[in-house]
């Protein structure tokens, strides 16, 4: 029986990616795909998450979701993945229209048809947290949920205490972090340093030569070059593949702890910060506010700290060839 999955995206450069490795994976069935707005606005990254679907020769639904943050003013990212959120390609529009479903209401109606799915979350979580304030009960009902965001206990990208995907919407991330669901919380710092796609990664995808692959190296160019000016890094980083390969092997996880998690959203200087508690001093559950108490029920996430790169790699290339 293939795995179930629902795929929560602000299309862009390296979410295309990870698309792809789920829609290609033999033992994965993608039951919808839906969209928000984060990396570039909600239309086009819907119009992102279509054109890589057909790309693959799928047929999975997509629904179009929130078009901005809970309470925040929606701050893009086109300035790291480009203007269209592919590396400004030109890439034709997608066949394909999204459906007439909201994505709110289209994560509720999937997690109650597939009890124990797996929901990998590639994007601010303003989708998912609408859909727990409305059916708070679907928690219980999800199997795994992999979260690429935050950084844990290390520096962030849009700011020094956050990464971008719970910077842009922090009360979404901790309505979803203090939900009880199933957290499996994919850093940042997990698409750094070894992570990195390297020169001779690319011309070893690239050797592959098929349009998949040469899609996958082309729309991350203009985040190639971004990602070179914020960190002097030279590659190509992927933390939403990163992820992807998690949800598909959690093995390639090669240190996990469970932790309480939060996220800040009082401070200007740590907003969106992922909070882990990892010397366990809040464990005690009257360190917690009142209402947090009742919500998380000694609750913890799963966080990773660290992946085999070798493993990632491997399953980067078979996603491509």
């Amino acid at each position: 029986m293939p795995r179930t999955f629902l795929i929560d995206t602000d299309t862009a450069s390296d979410d295309a990616v990870a698309l792809i490795m789920a829609l290609r994976a033999p033992d994965v069935r993608v039951a919808a795909i839906t969209t928000v707005a984060g990396n570039v606005p909600v239309q086009q990254s819907t119009r992102n998450a279509l054109y890589t679907v057909e790309l693959c020769g799928a047929d999975v639904p997509v629904y179009m979701g929130a078009e901005k943050p809970l309470l925040r003013t929606y701050q893009n990212a086109t300035w790291f993945h480009g203007r269209d959120g592919l590396g400004d390609q030109g890439y034709p529009p997608p066949r394909r229209s999204p459906e007439t479903m909201h994505a709110v209401d289209a994560i509720i109606e999937t997690i109650e048809a597939n009890p124990g799915i797996v929901i990998v979350t590639l994007a601010p979580l303003t989708n998912l947290a609408l859909a727990l304030a409305k059916r708070r009960e679907i928690a219980a009902q999800v199997g795994r949920c992999v979260v690429m965001g935050g950084a844990p206990c290390c520096e962030g990208n849009v700011t020094p205490a956050a990464e971008y995907n719970i910077w842009v919407d922090p009360e979404a991330a901790r309505i979803v972090m203090l939900s009880g669901m199933p957290i499996e919380l994919v850093g940042w710092h997990l698409s750094r340093g070894g992570a990195v796609v390297r020169e001779e990664d690319i011309a070893q995808i690239l050797g592959f030569s098929n349009t998949i692959a040469r899609f996958a190296i082309e729309c991350n160019s203009h985040a190639r070059k971004a990602y070179k000016v914020q960190t002097g890094e030279d590659g190509i980083s992927l933390p939403d593949p990163v992820a992807m390969c998690i949800a598909l092997d959690p093995s390639v996880g090669t240190n996990w702890s469970d932790h309480y998690l939060d996220v800040e959203t009082q401070s200007e200087l740590t907003r969106g910060m992922t909070v882990v508690d990892r010397l366990n001093v809040a464990g005690d559950d009257r360190n917690l506010p009142v209402w947090a108490q009742v919500v998380q029920k000694n609750k913890k996430g799963k966080v990773c700290w660290t992946i085999d790169h070798r493993r990632w790699k491997e399953a980067l290339f078979t996603a491509l060839r």
